[in-house]
């Protein structure tokens, strides 16, 4: 092969190197997937949301996921942009109680968690409190999704942070917080109950969904926004063995 033509074939494998590795790198940008599948002024006001919760240090890529999530399941965009809103500022809020209750500066994880635990009705006060009783050094994370998973399951928020709590009195590990929602809270009595997948909610909030098909592996993702239901207003057949949403638990 002459030299010159020996030239143009590895410039040739190079271009098509680089348009793989950018193709590749963009299927696998949360950003560029929320482009694709939202409108564009809901993309432009989420990934303006998504960034300034970046610059405040706050956990920007469970934002990202969570509206991918939100999108794969066909809620309606502009209540995609009202729920990244909210997120963004409980996450804020949780953060700041969070640095308030320990010396410690919270990690994505807890900040993520707390703020789930805002949406489903836990009071700053009480996050505050146990933050300030946990031991030292110790992680909030599981906890605080623990608090969330009793809370879906019909105890009220009091009583599961109370359960919670006793149990990192006791120096409980998180796989034995876990094992917590696996047995039935004793205001439900009578409902069915399953164990929870905390840690696996707690990946959700890092994997993103496919934009074209169901939530990861079925899972919400936190829960549809505000008034929306989870099959993104179609109708369906009451599950009489689903527990029902506790009263004052925000989407």
């Amino acid at each position: 092969m002459k030299f010159q033509n020996w030239l143009v074939v590895m410039a040739a494998l190079t271009a098509a190197s680089a348009q793989a590795l950018l193709a590749q790198s963009q299927a696998n940008d949360p950003s560029a997937r929320l482009k694709e599948v939202l409108p564009a002024g809901v993309a432009e006001h989420v990934l303006a949301t998504i960034a300034a919760a970046r610059s405040h240090e706050l956990p920007a890529a469970a934002l990202e996921n969570r509206a991918l999530k939100f999108a794969a399941r066909g809620i309606a965009p502009k209540d995609i942009e009202k729920a990244i809103d909210e997120q963004a500022d409980r996450m804020a809020k949780g953060r700041d109680i969070l640095e308030g209750a320990r010396s410690k500066k919270p990690t994505g994880d807890e900040v993520d968690a707390a703020a789930e635990a805002i949406r489903k009705g836990v009071d700053g006060s009480k996050i505050t409190e146990l933050a300030r009783s946990a031991p030292s050094g110790r992680s909030l994370a599981v906890p605080l999704f623990v608090i969330g998973s009793l809370i879906d399951r019909g105890l009220p928020s009091s009583d599961a942070l109370k359960r919670v709590r006793d149990r990192l009195e006791a120096r409980a590990s998180d796989t034995d917080l876990e094992q917590l929602t696996g047995s039935p809270p004793p205001t439900a009595a009578g409902q069915a109950n399953k164990p929870a997948e905390t840690g696996r909610a707690l990946a959700e909030t890092k994997r993103p969904a496919s934009a074209g098909g169901a939530a990861g592996n079925g899972s919400s993702g936190g829960g549809p926004p505000a008034g929306v239901p989870a099959n993104g207003g179609r109708g369906s057949t009451p599950n009489p063995h689903k527990p029902t949403t506790p009263p004052g638990k925000k989407p």
